[in-house]
């Protein structure tokens, strides 16, 4: 694999970090005072006590930041106000932000997917009534795809949109949708075949709908994670009534609108790994102050070191996953094994930072001895769910035993 970086490229990088140094330090100052805890980094992976929803209006700042230096959205056609990068500098992108921690954004699901479905499937009305909303977070945009019987198996999904004249009524449930009761839209998946699963073309007949949140017959329900938080919801459709012109490319192609931006998304977890190191060194460094006596034991330099070498490896995994992109391949099975790595490595670290920094990383937020206010704690018990966002851990190890290692069927 060659990865020497172009003259482009690096003239990108230079350009991203000349921009960081001067508009971040700004920024955080600014909004020093606003975080619910004092910490700098409220990203989704955890970091903070308060969690992802006590920084949503931060979050719109600093996307809006971004957007002022074309930075929000670096996929999309500069007409768009992207700025058409290329795979190689959307993995420089994310490297350079997570290595600069930098806050979290405000309409993630909108810029990463929605956005560019779209640009790509969108006619000239609907890209000139949502592009620019999702670009400068004028209002927030959620995804909903899972529901109670098509979670794993997203296209076994039964919410129905019926036509009726220039209206599609809508009737079912979705689940685990994220941040739906701060959403003013979002794009959801519907059944407009109710035959095709029971004929056994379940691919077939879903349709691509975005959904103003705010109309009648839309109920929104917060559900409580294991975290205390409310980040989740079930959204309950019951003779919604959403016009025709609201779909998004033809109907029956929803599972082509959204399968073919999906995968575009995976680019981005080329930054995870540095993230994840720079956790690691963060809890390194503290336990050096805070518990000292842990970095002498055996056993936890062991575990240390052994994450350390995980991240190294699950980095040159995304780099093979590159590699294959930049060759015009199919990113397989690097995909499935990163977000499996992704999964295991969320939770090791979580668990080691509280083995790190003694019985005080336990204290939740408003103990008077809880470490960064609690952000330890919160760690430890929300990094549970990636076992399940973004696919579980057993069916991405079914789908590589089935489809990679072609192991036989028991």
């Amino acid at each position: 694999m060659d990865f020497s970086y172009t003259e482009e490229d690096e003239a990108f990088r230079r350009e991203l970090v000349e921009w960081l140094d001067d508009e971040l330090p700004k920024f955080l100052a600014e909004w020093s005072d606003e975080t619910s805890d004092g910490t700098e980094s409220d990203d989704e992976a955890g970091v903070g006590s308060g969690g992802v929803m006590d920084q949503m209006e931060r979050r719109r700042a600093w996307q809006r930041k971004l957007n002022e230096g074309r930075w929000a959205a670096i996929s999309w056609p500069e007409v768009h106000g992207g700025r058409d990068a290329t795979v190689t500098q959307n993995v420089i992108y994310s490297e350079t932000m997570a290595r600069y921690r930098t806050p979290g954004i405000y309409n993630a699901n909108g810029l990463w997917q929605i956005g560019p479905m779209i640009i790509r499937w969108g006619t000239e009305e609907q890209q000139a009534m949502w592009v620019d909303n999702i670009l400068n977070a004028d209002d927030h945009w959620c995804q909903g795809f899972s529901e109670p019987e098509a979670g794993s198996d997203l296209a076994n999904l039964r919410t129905v949109a019926v036509r009726d004249g220039d209206d599609y009524v809508l009737n079912g449930r979705k689940i685990w949708t994220s941040s739906a009761h701060i959403a003013k839209w979002g794009l959801f998946l519907v059944r407009t075949d109710t035959d095709a699963i029971a004929e056994g073309r379940k691919h077939e007949g879903i349709t691509a709908l975005i959904i103003d949140l705010e109309i009648p017959g839309v109920t929104i329900t917060p559900i409580r994670d294991i975290a205390g938080e409310e980040m989740f919801c079930e959204v309950l459709f019951e003779d919604a009534r959403v016009p025709v012109g609201y779909r998004l490319g033809g109907e029956g192609e929803g599972w082509l609108v959204a399968m073919g931006t999906l995968g575009s998304e995976r680019v981005g977890t080329a930054g995870l790994a540095v993230g994840m190191r720079a956790d690691l060194d963060a809890m390194v460094n503290l336990a050096r102050s805070v518990n000292p006596g842990a970095l002498d034991d055996p056993g936890l330099r062991e575990r240390i070191a052994d994450a350390h070498t995980r991240i190294e490896y699950t980095k040159l995994l995304n780099y093979r996953a590159l590699s294959k992109i930049l060759k015009q391949e199919k990113n397989w099975p690097e995909v499935p094994l990163a977000k499996l790595q992704w999964s295991y490595l969320a939770q090791t670290l979580a668990e080691l930072a509280v083995d790190l920094l003694g019985p005080s990383a336990l204290a939740a937020k408003g103990a008077p001895d809880a470490i960064d206010g609690g952000a330890w704690n919160r760690l430890y018990v929300f990094q549970r769910y990636t076992s399940i966002g973004a696919g579980t851990t057993e069916v991405q190890k079914n789908i590589i035993a089935d489809k990679a290692i072609k192991m036989p069927r028991a």
